[in-house]
């Protein structure tokens, strides 16, 4: 495998609804809507190697986020072609799902009113990851990234960096070819992304994973 990202001449369009102001413009957008098509990917390509780790960087409404989400096949292209890992996305096969993340900074993974650990615990059921080789990688992330006070606190009692640090885990305990990140460091506060970013770093070039990160802070 000599690419581990193929996109070629990828679209993606929108069909949506322009709504009028007022009550009786809400009626007729209801009874005789007016669509539009939103063009949130035109005839996108580039290609990744195995191991790279990519700044996918562009302003708020680029397409980042629609890319990521294809890519990790949330979402079926307009057109064009996709390839991760030599598997079709949008097929969302079992072995695929097992080999990537997807870390958005605006979502949770996390059970909200539950301890990090709780979640954890479900991941390594999903991904039907060992015990003995889910204490090992849940030990070494958690010492990496600072996090064992954390651990079982409700998730919604934490601060967004300490959340964003055990998301994070959560996305790596199955340790996953590729690492989708998408605004990792959004909302947190220089010291955090500092941290978040040397972690990052550090994990591809110990794992060799591939990583897309999209950032609209270059």
């Amino acid at each position: 495998m000599d690419r581990a990202i193929i996109v070629d001449h990828l679209v993606k369009n929108f069909e949506v609804v322009e709504r009028k102001e007022g009550l009786l413009g809400a009626i007729s957008s209801v009874i005789s809507p007016k669509k539009k098509i939103v063009h949130a990917l035109q005839d996108l390509s580039f290609s990744i190697q195995p191991g790279e780790l990519v700044g996918f960087i562009g302003p708020n409404g680029a397409g980042k986020t629609t890319t990521l989400k294809i890519l990790s096949g949330l979402l079926y292209p307009t057109s064009g072609f996709t390839q991760v890992l030599e598997f079709d996305p949008w097929e969302r096969r079992n072995e695929f799902l097992k080999q990537i993340s997807l870390v958005m900074g605006q979502k949770n993974q996390l059970w909200w009113d539950l301890p990090a650990i709780e979640t954890f615990e479900l991941n390594r059921a999903i991904y039907e990851i060992p015990k003995r080789e889910y204490n090992e990688s849940l030990k070494e992330l958690v010492g990496l990234l600072d996090v064992e006070k954390f651990l079982h606190i409700q998730v919604r009692r934490l601060s967004l960096g300490q959340r964003m640090r055990l998301e994070l885990i959560a996305a790596l305990l199955h340790k996953p070819k590729i690492l989708f990140l998408d605004e990792p460091t959004i909302g947190l506060d220089l010291i955090a992304q500092k941290t978040l970013r040397e972690f990052i770093y550090d994990y591809n070039k110990k794992y060799q994973a591939t990583i897309l990160l999209t950032s609209h802070n270059i």
